[in-house]
């Protein structure tokens, strides 16, 4: 992701977000309201897995 991006995920997409060890992240959420609609997360990655990261 680059500065000025938008990324649109869908309702009840499973989904993992983050930054590299090197780097910072930081984003703006915006939830629309409605039926059946939820945040899915993919499981937390290893401290090794994070590490291979770039």
């Amino acid at each position: 992701m680059k500065p000025g991006d938008c990324i649109n995920i869908p309702a009840n997409v499973k989904h993992w977000h983050g930054a590299c060890k090197d780097s910072w992240f930081s984003h703006l959420a915006i939830e629309v309201k409605g039926t059946d609609t939820k945040n899915v997360w993919l499981e937390p990655v290893s401290d090794e897995e994070y590490n291979k990261l770039k």
